[in-house]
């Protein structure tokens, strides 16, 4: 079902301000984004951590890290909070009437391959870009770029390739391309999960998630992969394949008078019975519980996990048995009432969980 939505998740705004918000996913109140506070001008903040500089703007701008967005906001910036009134809650996000400006990754790469390669990432871009189609059998326009390309600040020596795939079929033969492009040690492209060093120097607080669990889980997604680049800039370049929905599978599940309501903290043992949302923001698996290991008793209704984190989208199939810890929520509509499963930003983030038992 189509939506009437002019941006979509991973679409950018920028404010007045200087603030850059990423789109969160696809359901939205009628004047508002709900969002991720991504990045800042340095008229308004700065940062120390040595990886938030963006230099390739007329201005600099420095990239927020953990809740570093969230606090500017809520501290300085309380227009960008935006009530949910599904949750009760007011939420990061920008009322339509405050954008400044809307960025588009599918228009930006277009605007990127119009105008050539003008430095050394760019050209490697276009390479992988030009390997996925030619394996892919997709068109460029089912592609899109976000992160520091889609704002003109990436640095040539040290950015990453971060595209965007519309559609559910065309991140499926992305995926199965990618497969089949990793075994090939003469394509260029390996996965950036094949060993754990993947991990290595990162600050890991996940507290029912271990590294190796992590690493099993992400090297089967396909979509993190490495390219060798040394022959050309002199260095191996991150290229990640984010999927994002086509507009013609969109469907928003914001209602105002629909309720949800937490019942407790819940760890459940349960068979995944649907994947088919399990690849975008949020995540969706249909489920079938099997044990409730602890909390409420009443997550043996469960019907799915919510998942608006990043670490597990595509991180279980269909058929697989899975552990799951996170928020138990009662979702009461106009039309129907039933249990979910949410894992989301909350006080108890890192205790969150959703593994494959393999």
């Amino acid at each position: 079902m189509a939506n009437n939505l002019a941006l979509r998740d991973r679409d950018a705004i920028e404010t007045a301000e200087g603030l850059i918000f990423r789109v969160f996913g696809y359901s939205h109140p009628s004047n508002a984004y709900i969002c991720d506070a991504e990045y800042a001008s340095a008229k308004i903040f700065q940062s120390k951590d040595p990886r938030a500089p963006r230099e390739g703007k007329e201005q600099l701008y420095y990239k927020f890290y953990n809740d570093e967005g969230m606090k500017l906001v809520a501290k300085r910036y309380p227009q960008y909070l935006v009530f949910h009134e599904m949750l009760g809650l007011s939420l990061v996000g920008v009322k339509t009437d405050a954008i400044a400006q809307a960025r588009k990754p599918e228009v930006r790469l277009q605007e990127l391959l119009k105008m050539g390669p003008t430095d050394p990432l760019l050209a490697a871009m276009e390479r992988v870009l030009n390997i996925a189609l030619d394996n892919s059998g997709l068109k460029s326009s089912d592609f899109g770029v976000f992160g520091s390309m889609l704002h003109s600040f990436h640095h040539p020596k040290y950015s990453d390739i971060d595209f965007i795939i519309y559609g559910k079929e065309q991140n499926a033969k992305v995926r199965r391309a990618l497969q089949t492009l990793y075994a090939d040690k003469n394509s260029g492209l390996s996965n950036e999960f094949k060993s754990e060093q993947a991990m290595a120097g990162k600050d890991w607080r996940f507290q029912n998630f271990t590294v190796e669990d992590s690493v099993w889980h992400q090297r089967r997604k396909m979509i993190y992969g490495l390219y060798d680049d040394r022959a050309n800039s002199g260095r191996i370049i991150k290229a990640e394949f984010e999927p994002v929905k086509a507009w013609s599978e969109i469907q928003s599940e914001y209602h105002p008078r629909t309720c949800i309501t937490r019942r407790g903290w819940v760890k459940l043992k349960a068979r995944i019975t649907s994947d088919d949302e399990a690849p975008f923001i949020p995540s969706i698996y249909s489920i079938e519980p099997l044990e409730v290991i602890s909390g409420p008793k009443e997550a043996l209704e469960a019907q799915r996990v919510f998942s608006f984190m990043e670490e597990f989208r595509q991180q279980a199939q269909r058929d697989e048995v899975v552990i799951v810890e996170g928020n138990l929520e009662e979702v009461i509509s106009p039309t129907d009432s039933f249990y979910q499963v949410t894992l989301t930003y909350c006080p108890r983030y890192y205790e969150q969980v959703l593994k494959v038992q393999h």
